[in-house]
């Protein structure tokens, strides 16, 4: 297949779905304003899949997955770094550390999660080389493309979705007077903790998805859900912009429960002014 263009004009989306539907075998390289990426196919699955500038060997993998220990991640590196991730797999499985399904299960959610990078991805060139495969040491999974497609539709929507009740970043949030639920049933994750903890008026929710290092589509998803729960509302930005602490650093030495606490008197502190 000799396909080559630009991601402007032709998306991810579209891409998955021509290999999909037609089958093809080869891989995609794809080079973007920071990162590259090299996906491989083999008859139309998702066989492999790796970023420019993040490790992909499998003791990295296993070890983002929760599947071994940071003692035993350490270890490997020190150790088996001569070693192909075939290889080590094979020891690890015949060692007793680790299961065959635990493996293909880490690799493809590590080639999963990748591909939900590229989605995001506006511009890029990008080329097919028909039948090339992964290299010899890697480990290939296979990965239907119907299930990865329809997510990204899905998430692509939710985007524009978010993007019309939350069309600008740069307006900032402050607690309502009067919340729309109760608050001893308010339940929030630790990331929504994250976020409370920088609303202000003199904060942006641009500032503040920068703070806690979320993406744009995630900072619109938190905020939208603290809307509809009535807990905070829009207003204008009362300051020039500025770069916010992350939340370790305006709380130091404090532990979680210690930071959570402390929001909660500043929510409470907020609402009284």
């Amino acid at each position: 297949m000799a396909l080559k263009g630009n991601l402007k004009d032709f998306s991810i989306t579209q891409l998955l779905n021509l290999v999909n539907l037609a089958k093809k075998t080869g891989t995609l390289i794809i080079k973007g304003s920071k990162n590259s990426a090299r996906v491989t196919f083999r008859e139309g699955k998702l066989v492999f899949a790796e970023l420019s500038g993040q490790r992909s060997d499998i003791g990295t993998i296993l070890y983002k997955n929760k599947i071994i220990s940071t003692a035993q991640f350490n270890t490997l590196d020190k150790r088996a770094s001569n070693m192909s991730d075939k290889e080590l797999g094979l020891l690890l499985i015949n060692s007793g550390y680790v299961t065959q399904q635990e493996i293909i299960s880490s690799l493809q959610t590590q080639f999963i999660g990748i591909i939900q990078q590229l989605f995001n991805w506006a511009d890029g060139l990008f080329h097919f080389i028909s039948g090339a495969d992964i290299p010899d040491d890697k480990i290939p999974v296979r990965v239907n493309l119907e299930n990865i497609i329809m997510e990204s539709s899905r998430r692509i929507q939710e985007l524009e979705n978010l993007k019309d009740e939350l069309p600008d970043l740069n307006l900032s949030l402050k607690f309502t007077d009067r919340p729309g639920v109760n608050l001893k049933n308010i339940n929030l994750s630790a990331v929504e903790w994250r976020v409370v903890s920088f609303i202000n008026p003199k904060n942006s929710i641009k500032q503040i998805g920068k703070a806690t290092k979320l993406s744009d589509i995630e900072i619109r998803r938190i905020v939208y859900g603290l809307l509809q729960a009535g807990l905070i509302e829009l207003v204008r930005l009362e300051t020039k912009e500025r770069t916010l602490p992350r939340l370790d650093q305006a709380l130091p030495g404090k532990t979680k429960e210690e930071q959570k606490n402390l929001v909660n008197r500043l929510i409470t502190r907020i609402r009284s002014i």
